[in-house]
């Protein structure tokens, strides 16, 4: 993504792993799959456990031990993946490679949605795809994904026990975390001074805001954004509050100047002066320009983790197997947050990352900021939402 968490009970304190340890984004529990539901969890300080040796990777099998179905692949062939964009160190590609001797192509997207409608047509020749939270629970329940049991693999002790039992995946059947963050927005404090502590910046701005906003893409983190600042529910099929949300959007559309997934180059560029995004966006973002501030705010934030799964029928399984197992050790899942700035939910990994890393204040949140991960809504109110964003989009 140029991108981009919300966990189960457990893991919502994982906020505060961003903090020191290693974790990310949003959650719920499985009670709350089928209602819609949230859980919110209140920011708290962890430390991240001590990294497992990393693994050697296995030599290629005999042929004896290739009759066995869980016997490793021989070492060679292809692997295909579909990430979002920016969102993968080159290293981390070249040290799976080089241990493996497989290579590996690259294609990227930038919505989970294009992500999912390009697998449901089929025959997308990919691998291995990087769903947030909500679309793997999506893509477990139509049947679009192998159930490649990471808990079972070698590296799965590394994971953070509060990103085990999370709602899009109890257990880890499908799925291991890639990173996790927040979505909030950013400010350069240069060109404005004022608090940045609400989503009312996005929402209801300031006079001299308006017209220099860029807002992303994504219908789920706008409208959610919306039910937050109205303090609505989130999913909500009650059609008044739907009602507020559409008003809200509709009066705070002419604020805004662009909807845009690529907030870094918005902000970098000085495009605009405030954008919605991730908090690993906003800390790349104040990399190259040191008066970009990350907000959190006092309203509820999004949460979300981005995991690492293998398409149903994928050509290249057993490949695809071992790098979701490589992505799990600590050693490699610290390169990528080192690139992409978010953190992880692999214990250890901030060992192999520079100080500054565990001290950026974009993964640091203030004592008692809360977020929370929100389930695929029911289809009812999907088909509402899209309404509301066709239109708002016009």
């Amino acid at each position: 993504m140029t991108r981009k968490i919300a966990l189960s009970v457990a893991s919502m304190a994982v906020i505060a792993l961003l903090a020191a340890g290693c974790g990310e984004k949003k959650e719920e529990q499985q009670s709350s799959e089928s209602t819609g539901t949230t859980t919110t969890t209140t920011t708290t300080n962890t430390t991240a456990t001590e990294p497992a040796p990393a693994t050697t990777p296995a030599p290629a099998a005999t042929q004896e031990a290739a009759k066995q179905p869980d016997a490793p692949a021989p070492a060679g062939g292809e692997l295909h993946i579909y990430n979002w964009g920016d969102y993968t160190n080159p290293k981390l590609i070249e040290k799976f490679e080089k241990a493996f001797n497989v290579k590996v192509t690259l294609d990227s997207y930038d919505s989970n949605e294009v992500m999912l409608a390009k697998v449901r047509e089929g025959n997308s020749g990919y691998d291995i795809v990087v769903p947030s939270d909500y679309t793997v629970k999506i893509m477990v329940d139509d049947g679009l994904l192998e159930k490649t049991e990471p808990s079972q693999m070698e590296n799965f002790k590394n994971v953070d026990p509060k990103f085990v039992d999370v709602y899009w995946d109890s257990g880890r059947h499908y799925s291991v975390p890639w990173q996790f963050g927040i979505t909030s927005f950013a400010v350069d404090t240069a060109k404005y001074s004022g608090a940045i502590d609400t989503l009312g910046i996005m929402f209801n701005p300031p006079e001299e805001l308006k017209g220099k906003i860029n807002m992303l893409d994504d219908m789920n983190s706008v409208i959610h954004g919306a039910e937050r600042y109205l303090n609505v529910p989130r999913c909500s099929a009650d059609k008044a509050d739907l009602k507020k949300v559409d008003d809200l959007l509709q009066a705070a559309k002419p604020n805004w100047k662009t909807f845009s997934y690529d907030t870094i180059t918005k902000m970098t560029s000085g495009d605009v002066v405030v954008t919605q995004t991730w908090n690993g966006a906003a800390y790349r973002m104040r990399e190259a320009v040191p008066t970009v501030k990350f907000a959190f705010t006092k309203e509820i934030m999004e949460g979300w983790m981005d995991n690492v799964a293998v398409l149903k029928g994928a050509k290249n399984i057993d490949n695809a197997k071992k790098f979701q197992n490589f992505i799990m050790d600590p050693e490699n899942a610290a390169l990528i947050s080192d690139y992409a700035r978010y953190d992880n939910g692999i214990a250890g990994s901030h060992k192999f990352l520079p100080k500054e890393f565990g001290e950026a204040p974009e993964i640091n949140p203030p004592a008692g900021v809360t977020s929370e991960f929100v389930p695929p809504c029911p289809p009812e109110v999907i088909e509402i939402y899209n309404k509301i964003w066709t239109n708002l989009k016009k």
